[in-house]
């Protein structure tokens, strides 16, 4: 069989900063949907890219990556409800018809609702988006009035088949706790790559995911280096804070993890993502260079240099390899 890998492509800028609330690393699932015949609506969730397989078919048909429903011999329209993975300011989304060609919905639109306690009888929804045209086989963005959500409803029209659904926004931390250590930097509270060197084989993406990692492509991999100089990749903070403990693991990365790491970090405010590439450079030490081992993780605390607050860091992988998962534990700062 021949798989067809749809194609990575770059966030319009407005959109790069912000996180993808209705990613399943974080915690969103499917509440409940009118149909999924074809193709189950958890997938258009998941964080992979959608693919297409040649010559795969199920007992219901062509098996396709994508919440897919029958086709409708009565009035009326398909559906389905997402909780997000964390409550959001949503302003964005992403509707991907990648692979679906003869069969993508005509329209969609999106309603949303603040429901924190999971009770959506009774639910106050409001629309985000209004019917929008789609296209087939392509991604379209779609940016609405900010609104604090936990719920949304995609509407497609009548019927069909969506790759994957990203709805982007900024994260809320609605009862901050400052005195208990999280995780600075996690996706669950709205850390995000700004920039990196390289992401041949895996992306950085993959550092900041809740769970541990399952194998070796669930990480960030670059390719060999074969001229002087290391990899780096900048990341975000979710919430700004002092930095108390790091840890950085190398599961499943053992003949190619990397021989060093250092970080560095600094609190900047306003500023655009590419001003911070070259900044990051001239950043003070957070961690000084570290030997790493394969396939465990190492934990730094006595080493951390800095004692203020901070919202950037960059991770500097001496010369190149694999890292799994990089954990920020501190405490937040205003």
């Amino acid at each position: 069989m021949t798989v067809h890998i749809a194609k990575a492509i770059t966030l319009p800028t407005h959109l790069q900063k912000l996180t993808n609330l209705a990613d399943e690393r974080i915690g969103a699932t499917i509440v409940s949907c009118s149909d999924e015949f074809f193709a189950q609506a958890e997938r258009i969730l998941h964080s992979a890219l959608p693919q297409f397989i040649e010559g795969k078919y199920d007992a219901h048909g062509k098996w396709m990556d994508g919440w897919e429903t029958r086709r409708k011999r009565e009035a009326g329209y398909d559906w389905c409800i997402v909780r997000l993975g964390v409550t959001g300011m949503v302003s964005g989304f992403d509707i991907d018809t990648s692979f679906f060609t003869g069969n993508y919905p005509a329209s969609a639109s999106i309603e949303g609702c603040y429901a924190p306690d999971g009770a959506l009888e009774g639910a106050k929804w409001i629309v985000l988006l209004e019917n929008s045209n789609l296209l087939p086989d392509q991604h379209h963005f779609f940016d609405c009035v900010p609104h604090k959500i936990t719920h949304i409803r995609l509407n497609i029209f009548p019927d069909g088949g969506i790759a994957r659904l990203k709805v982007y926004g900024s994260v809320v931390m609605e009862h901050v706790d400052v005195t208990q250590q999280i995780d600075l930097i996690g996706l669950k509270n709205g850390g995000r790559i700004v920039a990196f060197s390289d992401a041949h084989f895996g992306h950085p993406n993959n550092l900041l995911s809740p769970e541990a990692g399952l194998n070796m492509g669930d990480g960030w991999e670059t390719k060999r280096r074969r001229a002087p100089g290391f990899d780096w990749c900048i990341i975000a903070l979710g919430q700004a804070g002092q930095v108390e403990k790091i840890d950085i693991d190398t599961a499943h990365f053992k003949g190619n993890f990397p021989a060093f790491c250092s970080i560095q970090a600094a609190y900047v405010e306003d500023a655009t993502d590419a001003q911070l590439v070259p900044q990051s450079m001239f950043w003070s030490f957070l961690l000084e260079q570290q030997p790493l081992s394969m396939d465990c993780v190492a934990e730094f605390s006595t080493e951390i240099l800095q004692q203020k607050k901070v919202n950037y860091i960059r991770v500097n992988m001496i010369p190149d390899g694999g890292i799994s998962r990089i954990r920020l534990w501190g405490r937040v700062q205003s």
